[in-house]
């Protein structure tokens, strides 16, 4: 059933219902929402869209990328949503191996739309809509039908990162952006109507989907004036419009938490701030959570997901996070918690034989959240779906309460002497080190060892970090065959545009 609906539903009940905001001030009810992007479909449909086609979105957050969104939906069409980071030489390349027939981009992103080669048509978002704007009263009567498209229609056609060559494109579908939803109330947090999410984070990635469970519940949807992410704009907004829930990675925690520290605000004033912070993304450390819990207090919610199965993998909730008291506790912090309703976890070896509980494999997920396929891309589809199967190319072990803890991407292992090395193990140690504020582990060619570790580490400001404190830190508290061989201190770790360590850089340095 097309996403759509799901807008139409809210507009024709309640059409007054605040909806989009920009920062602080409402932009639309959910009547006049809907009433754009049923226009958007109309004019969508009279440049010759069919269904089917698709539609590509490069621009930095803005309010008008949820209604061109589900007007492109209610017309039908795939959303080919295009990180505003990325290089206009890479956002062509997706753009081509998309065939995306229209690109809607902002001009601080594309000075010149006479740039972009290959597409019918490309618009900038802040154009006026080509339609005269619908009163409150009229919002509820949008005269124009939603295109039907079936559950595994494709929905979102998501390209990945990309850090280790070109990206894939990632086929995700009316079916599974309903199921991911719809596993949000169940497995990461209620909604309620009057509730608001902030999308600091690109609306091209985790952000952006999670609109669906929050236009399922008739929330309201925030997004910043600044456009993306400034801790201290986050803070006045929950404070203006109510405590605000949003998708974070990691690096994003650290910079929301950092604020909360430098400003002093009480955890009390963070909860009156933010509801709910769900991370995920990349490695949230056990160090780093802990912090965060202690200074902005129970606001948090981990998951584990991927592009090839959207915000669904597994979940540790609020009170999981907060439990200080359970045996396993720090096992907890260190893990990505407990299988989603929606999927079943398995942890294998490369044969697909399931490994023994606690024993290190690749993890696999099964269920309706994960993708039709990769875009033109049979052979990278065939090795990623086996027998139902999605293989993440994540390296975990489960234990016998269910509980996932991840090592690192199958390519990340460091092979030593003939022994696994898990960098993230490694790293959450040195985490714990004194003066330590970030740091990257990763494997370095070594005739004698076959791979030594190598650790970056960035300081803490005002911090001078030495090697032989480094080492001996190690030393009290991994093996010595884990322990790294060189240490690199540096200024920063190169991120791509999601905030991953690019450890494919870092292994070009050493």
């Amino acid at each position: 059933m097309n996403l759509a609906y799901l807008l139409e539903r809210i507009a024709r009940t309640d059409p007054l219902r605040p909806a989009i905001f920009n920062g602080p001030h409402c932009v639309a009810t959910y009547g006049q929402w809907a009433a754009r992007s049923a226009a958007w479909a109309q004019w969508f449909q009279a440049q010759g869209l069919v269904p089917g086609e698709r539609v590509a979105l490069f621009m930095r957050n803005h309010p008008r990328y949820l209604e061109l969104m589900l007007g492109a939906w209610w017309a039908g069409l795939v959303v080919v949503p295009i990180n505003a980071k990325l290089h206009l030489k890479e956002m062509q390349w997706i753009i081509d191996n998309a065939q995306a027939r229209w690109a809607f981009v902002s001009a601080d992103v594309v000075p010149d739309r006479s740039a972009l080669s290959g597409l019918q048509g490309v618009s900038d978002v802040a154009h006026a809509p080509p339609w005269e704007e619908p009163t409150p009263a009229q919002a509820g009567a949008f005269l124009h039908p939603i295109t039907p498209r079936a559950g595994d229609d494709t929905a979102w056609l998501f390209y990945t990162s990309g850090t280790t060559g070109r990206p894939k494109g990632v086929m995700i579908t009316h079916r599974n952006l309903r199921t991911m939803g719809m596993g949000y109330f169940n497995d990461v947090d209620t909604i309620a109507p009057g509730d608001a999410i902030a999308y600091a984070a690109p609306m091209s990635h985790g952000a952006g989907v999670y609109a669906i469970p929050h236009l399922m519940a008739g929330a309201r949807h925030v997004v910043p004036l600044s456009g993306g992410l400034d801790a201290a704009e986050l803070f006045t907004l929950g404070q203006q419009v109510g405590p605000l829930s949003l998708f974070a990675a990691p690096t994003i925690v650290k910079r929301l938490v950092d604020h909360a520290e430098a400003a002093q605000v009480a955890p009390a004033r963070c909860a009156a701030a933010f509801k709910t912070i769900v991370y995920g993304g990349a490695p949230m450390y056990a160090a780093d959570i802990q912090r965060a819990l202690r200074i902005m207090g129970p606001r948090f919610v981990q998951i584990f997901g991927q592009g090839e199965s959207p915000m669904v993998g597994t979940a540790l909730s609020r009170a999981q996070l907060q439990d200080s008291a359970h045996p396993r506790y720090a096992a907890r912090l260190a893990s990505v918690g407990f299988a989603q309703t929606s999927v079943r976890i398995r942890v294998t070896d490369a044969h697909g034989v399931d490994m023994p509980l606690g024993e290190v494999g690749e993890v696999l997920i099964q269920g309706d959240s994960v993708m039709a396929g990769y875009w033109r891309n049979p052979e990278a589809t065939a090795a990623a779906i086996r027998e139902g199967w999605l293989w993440t190319g994540d390296m975990g072990a489960l234990d016998d309460d269910g509980l996932l803890t991840l090592k690192d991407r199958s390519k990340d292992m460091i092979i030593s002497g003939g022994s696994n090395i898990y960098p993230r193990e490694v790293e959450e140690v040195l985490l714990q080190a004194p003066g330590v504020a970030e740091v990257a582990v990763v494997g370095a060619p070594d005739a004698e060892w076959g791979e030594v570790v190598v650790a970056f580490c960035v300081p803490q400001p005002g911090q001078n970090l030495q090697t032989e404190a480094l080492d001996a830190y190690c030393l009290e508290h991994i093996a010595r065959f884990k322990r790294p061989k060189r240490y690199a201190v540096v200024d920063a770790l190169p991120k791509n545009n999601y905030g991953k360590v690019l450890k494919t850089e870092l292994r070009k340095r050493v």
